[in-house]
């Protein structure tokens, strides 16, 4: 019996084993043939993909600029910042300044204060009487986001924190998350001013958010740091308490800017 090229398959055979192949695998089989390249980037391949994986439903309504880009960012989606809830004490974290009685690991709802908004979240991380910071270096390309994906695309950065200060001490929180290159040069910041809560507060937990977009090209780092100190000047844990903290590259795409070319 003769053998039979791959390519004599019907398309819509050839498009259904490509469903089934690993996505990066796909990128790279692009360059074999002018008919592999057209079928591997049909918005159907990648909706299918995308249905699969369960990233969309069947009854999904909501615009995608480009499907193939969706499915990447929706592969990566997670939370870049190890260990946020202080499940693991300060594991993953650098610590920048460990002023008073340093950092601790607290367990919810913790004296004079009040429970999560999310019942999931256990502990939370407690500064002191002078300044306590702790901080992530999140590598980008180590995370599986390759150059052109972030520098052609540019997808949103979301990021979150959480903070509470006891009900009976006042503090001061503060938050700096920057994007930085690969010679670590700073290519956009988020650094509100720091948060003064007075003393005799309600204790509830506050959440911060910012959205990095249309960010300038060269992104490989994100660096977030966080904490703060009281501001009565007590020995002990009285300051600030931080948890549930997040940085999450989002699927959410709002226009087309052409081919998605694979990391090496």
């Amino acid at each position: 019996m003769a053998l039979v090229s791959i390519n004599e398959l019907p398309e819509n055979i050839l498009l259904e084993v490509f469903t089934h192949a690993p996505a990066r695998q796909l990128l790279r089989c692009r360059l074999v043939c002018s008919l592999w390249r057209d079928l591997i980037d049909l918005v159907t391949l990648w909706k299918r993909k995308c249905l699969r994986e369960g990233f969309i439903t069947e009854d999904w309504d909501q615009p995608v600029a480009d499907w193939k880009v969706f499915y990447f960012l929706c592969s990566l989606r997670r939370n870049l910042l190890r260990n946020p809830c202080a499940e693991e004490d300060l594991t993953s974290w650098q610590i920048d300044s460990n002023g008073g009685d340093e950092w601790r690991v607290e367990s919810l709802p913790g004296d004079h204060g009040t429970d999560f908004p999310d019942s999931k979240v256990k502990k939370y991380f407690v500064t002191s009487f002078e300044m306590c910071l702790k901080s992530q270096l999140v590598d980008l390309k180590a995370e599986g986001y390759w150059e052109d994906l972030l520098d052609t695309f540019q997808p949103e950065i979301e990021v979150k924190d959480w903070f509470a200060a006891r009900a009976d001490c006042g503090c001061t929180y503060r938050i700096r998350v920057q994007l930085v290159s690969e010679n670590y040069i700073v290519l956009a910041s988020f650094e509100p001013p720091p948060v003064t809560i007075d003393q005799w507060n309600s204790a509830e937990w506050t959440e911060v958010s910012h959205t990095f977009s249309d960010y300038p090209s060269g992104v490989r780092h994100i660096l977030f740091q966080h904490g703060g100190k009281d501001t009565q000047f007590w020995a002990g844990w009285y300051g600030p308490r931080v948890t549930n903290s997040s940085i999450i590259i989002t699927p959410k795409m709002t226009r087309d800017r052409g081919p998605l070319h694979g990391s090496a």
